[in-house]
């Protein structure tokens, strides 16, 4: 059997005493070792490249024309390194950043990754760890290895992420919108509810764990009543209690609803769908779906008042 040689890790100031004067000037002419790591094709532009009062390690370029920044650190990442790479990149116009440290932080792993996650398809941060090895008496190696970088992945999470913030604004903006609604017409039901990121808002129909709710959907809003009592015996029997007075609620109501017992749920509901007046998207329909979702809760209310009440 061939002889089988343990890897022993290298403190990396055997190999390189100085950060700036040692380590950096060798990374300048060893760029080839970032390019195996990253998959970028790079060319050393300047080192010690000025920014303002400020100087980045190494300036690149990417085979595509791209600006590349380089920071270096020989010990854990910490947020000085971090405010200075984001203050190159903006300074120097790169769109490519590469920190480089012998022991990245999760903290700053994270928000690598998030950075990437927010930044346009053409950008992107690696944070790469630094480490060195032998083999027996052989020369010491560097080694580099990618612990946050940009990916199609990411990209994607992040532009979900961007949706559902989108969204969130959205809706605080139209719950606002409906509420202020409400007081002018002297609607006192939703009265002490604050707006939402939700995709609902709710306050109590005088009976524990029974609710009113408006819910603003993509391309149509809703009012229901909402029964959650903790107990999924104690809502199915309030659902069927009411269920019983069904052509009369509906009388009252003007339409039918849609009753939901929802029997692999905890919870059950009675709704109904305003359709034909737009939805969370259509901004400038939004008074219209209100005036309609408003008048729906409050002939929903009225329908189910004493029924509620004798529950």
């Amino acid at each position: 059997m061939s002889e089988i040689a343990r890897l022993m890790p290298v403190d990396l100031r055997e190999l390189w005493r100085r950060e700036d004067s040692d380590f950096t000037c060798w990374l300048a002419e060893n760029l080839d070792y970032l390019e195996e790591a990253t998959g970028l094709r790079l060319q050393l532009v300047e080192r010690e490249a000025s920014a303002g009062s400020f100087s980045a390690d190494i300036l690149a370029e990417e085979a595509g024309g791209e600006t590349v920044i380089i920071e270096n650190q020989l010990e854990r990442t910490n947020h000085d390194h971090l405010g200075k790479l984001l203050t190159y990149m903006v300074n120097l116009g790169a769109k490519i950043a590469i920190w480089i440290a012998s022991h990245p932080r999760p903290e700053h792993e994270k928000v690598v990754q998030w950075m990437n996650e927010i930044l346009p398809a053409d950008s992107g941060i690696y944070l790469l760890q630094l480490e060195a090895f032998r083999i027996g008496n052989s020369p010491p190696a560097p080694k580099f290895t990618v612990i946050a970088g940009p990916s199609e992945e990411g990209r994607a999470f992040g532009a979900e992420r961007k949706q559902l913030a989108e969204r969130h604004r959205l809706r605080l903006e139209f719950w606002n919108s409906l509420l202020e609604n409400l007081q002018r017409k002297g609607i006192r039901l939703h009265a002490n509810i604050s707006p939402s990121k939700e995709s609902w808002i709710s306050t109590g129909a005088g009976k524990t764990g029974l609710g009113y709710a408006y819910v603003i959907l993509k391309n149509a809003g809703r009012v229901e009543l909402y029964i959650d009592a903790g107990e999924h015996e104690t809502n199915k029997a309030y659902f069927d209690r009411l269920h019983a007075h069904k052509e009369e609620i509906e009388a009252t109501f003007g339409a039918p609803l849609r009753w939901e017992r929802l029997d692999n749920r905890r919870a059950s509901r009675i709704a109904f769908d305003v359709t034909g007046h737009g939805g969370l998207r259509d901004r400038d329909r939004w008074p219209e779906l209100q005036d309609a979702m408003i008048d729906a809760m409050v002939r929903l209310e009225r329908a189910f008042r004493e029924h509620v009440r004798r529950l």
